[in-house]
């Protein structure tokens, strides 16, 4: 195996990627590079969040005991959001209980951050389970939330122009 320069630049980067991993694992984070753990490691710090451990439930707790639903995007691939892939009455009546938080990333660069309340979220409940109940209780495969939609609705509680990295 010949050793180019790019794999000599990724030794020289790696130990400091385990750093990350090591942080991350703190989080309950046990792969930074699966299911945006990563950035979701990002999200927390940021937001002084706590993560949920397992893959059921909602994604993070505040010092409060709130919960909250999680979401990034990569506006560089596209402008909405995922949720979830077996959206159900179920799932969104758990959702209705949390407030919302949506991070924008431009690649691994995070932009901002946006909460929304329950409240803001109901015209999406509202319509998911109207398309559940019209198609006879098949679940929605991972209806999307445009980025326009969460902009114009969420407040904003990170800009990365006050706080870069």
């Amino acid at each position: 195996m010949k050793e180019t320069n790019d794999l000599k630049k990724m030794k020289i980067l790696f130990p400091y990627i385990r750093k990350y991993q090591q942080l991350a694992t703190k989080y309950n984070i046990n792969d930074i590079f699966q299911d945006n753990g990563g950035k979701i490691l990002q999200m927390l710090l940021v937001t002084g969040l706590q993560s949920l451990p397992g893959r059921e439930g909602n994604d993070a707790i505040d010092e409060n005991g709130q919960e909250y639903e999680l979401k990034s995007v990569n506006i560089l691939l596209t402008k909405s959001f995922s949720t979830h892939h077996h959206m159900n009455p179920t799932i969104i009546t758990k959702y209705r209980l949390v407030p919302w938080i949506f991070a924008i990333y431009e690649w691994i660069e995070l932009r901002k951050i946006y909460r929304l309340e329950p409240s803001k979220m109901e015209y999406w409940y509202s319509s998911w389970e109207k398309k559940w109940h019209g198609d006879n209780g098949k679940d929605i495969n991972n209806p999307k939330i445009p980025l326009s939609y969460v902009e114009k609705n969420g407040t904003l509680i990170f800009d990365y122009s006050m706080y870069p990295f």
